[in-house]
């Protein structure tokens, strides 16, 4: 098959480490250019140590565009921060080259919740109004994404709370629902650049919340949920900060929808996931999900269980690989009429 040639731009971070890691073996994806405005001149194994030895590449200080054209890019993958892809990526659309961009900046499709949760206006809401962004969720878009020319990649929360969510919300079953959930993420969510919330000696020995309530994922879940057939959710939720580097664990609270009895709501499940590569479910009467099955893995793990008239869903993935890089590499398989585990079916370590 002919190779694909791609350019990674915003490449020194944690979302940079994960997308290399998918694609220095791909069959097919060509990663020719990395560029960063940080560590320009090193290796990209000096910058990302597990990937000694394993590519060439030097990380280059380029224009976006320019970096795209030099090196024949047909795909363009931006591992950038909120904020900035919005002003790069229009580029590289307006070039025709195909996008992946792994920002918050064109997953909404309501330009005032942008705005809100994003801190200014888009500067090309024509891109949000006219769909040219496919939000990827492959478990849940998998037949546009096959059609796509750009994608959204999906937040790490989003993800791991959509997919706990989301064989309900196919069914209608959450429509006009109130859904309150609390979802612990690992540092690395942070980026790669220290902060107060990620210094080892205040993260190793706490639990904290943060964004209560008013997480910027909340109205991405919301739009998933209502793509997938349940409009009107209400979604009350807490974020909270773990003491560990990488995963998820999200705990959602429901009452059963009416005519849903335990054994309905398995059935749901157990159909949704029996063949998606990358979300096991794990039903009720076994172990529920942990991070520790999952970290460095593609795999979500969705569990259920029920009590007093109540059930809970509880999830998780790696935030890096399935809940980020590693998902927008699952998109960009389908984008490329691959197989959409190639390069991504590697188990995790254990512990």
């Amino acid at each position: 098959m002919k190779r694909v040639p791609a350019v990674l731009i915003g490449g020194t971070g944690y979302g940079g480490a994960e997308l290399l890691r998918g694609l220095l073996d791909h069959p097919v994806v060509d990663v020719r250019t990395v560029t960063a405005l940080d560590h320009v001149g090193w290796r990209v194994g000096d910058v990302h140590w597990t990937l000694a030895d394993r590519t060439d590449l030097v990380v280059e200080d380029l224009d976006p565009l320019e970096a795209a054209r030099a090196c024949g890019a047909e795909v363009a993958l931006l591992g950038l921060p909120h904020g900035v892809s919005r002003t790069v990526a229009p580029r590289l659309v307006d070039a025709g080259i195909r996008v992946v961009d792994l920002s918050g900046d064109f997953r909404l499709d309501d330009l005032a919740a942008y705005e809100r949760y994003y801190g200014a206006p888009h500067p090309r809401p024509e891109l949000i109004t006219e769909g040219r962004f496919v939000y990827g969720l492959p478990e849940l878009q998998r037949s546009a994404l096959r059609a796509a020319e750009h994608v959204a990649s999906p937040g790490c929360f989003a993800t791991c709370l959509s997919l706990g969510l989301l064989p309900l919300a196919r069914a209608g079953a959450l429509a006009g629902a109130t859904v309150r959930a609390v979802a612990a993420t690992g540092s690395s969510g942070s980026g790669v650049h220290p902060s107060a919330g990620t210094h080892h000696p205040l993260r190793a020995t706490n639990l904290k919340t943060y964004k209560q309530l008013d997480h910027q994922h909340t109205p991405e879940i919301v739009r998933a949920l209502g793509l997938a057939g349940s409009s009107g959710v209400s979604l009350q939720w807490v974020p909270m900060s773990a003491p560990l580097a990488r995963g998820i664990l999200a705990t959602a609270f429901l009452d059963p929808p009416a005519g849903w009895d335990e054994g309905r709501v398995v059935e749901a499940y157990a159909a949704a996931y029996a063949d998606e590569p990358f979300v096991r479910f794990l039903p009720p009467g076994g172990r529920m999900p942990e991070v520790v099955a999952v970290a460095g893995t593609m795999t979500c793990e969705v569990g259920l269980s029920f009590a007093d008239g109540v059930f809970v869903c509880v999830s998780a993935l790696d935030n890096l690989v399935k809940g980020g890089a590693g998902q927008a590499v699952q998109s960009l398989n389908l984008m490329l009429g691959l197989p959409e585990t190639t390069g991504l079916d590697a188990p995790g370590l254990w512990p």
